[in-house]
């Protein structure tokens, strides 16, 4: 039962690290939006932050589920920061951030 419980401690770390990544370059990217004034960049990062609160949501979910629940929430919320990345990574690209 130790190993299942450490197995998902780890999976729990690995997706928290994975938001904390995304946590900063939304920072990253909106301080460039507002230095450069672009505020289609400024409007899609704002577009952001239900997503981000979502992706919080849905971890508390996967921390207080077991079993089948479990792995269903996992999954739902890899999807979930999976879609995260892919458009700050949109927004990286439109606005020239590396």
């Amino acid at each position: 039962m130790t190993i299942a419980v450490d197995a998902k401690q780890a999976v729990h770390d690995k997706l928290e690290s994975q938001i904390k990544l995304a946590e900063a370059k939304l920072h990253t990217l909106k301080a460039q939006a507002e230095s450069a004034k672009a505020n289609a960049e400024i409007k899609a990062i704002a577009d952001l932050a239900p997503k981000k609160h979502s992706i919080e949501r849905k971890l508390q979910e996967l921390k207080k589920s077991s079993g089948q629940a479990w792995n269903q929430a996992k999954a739902d919320l890899e999807s979930h920061i999976a879609e995260f990345e892919k458009l700050l990574k949109g927004i990286e690209l439109k606005s020239g951030a590396r």
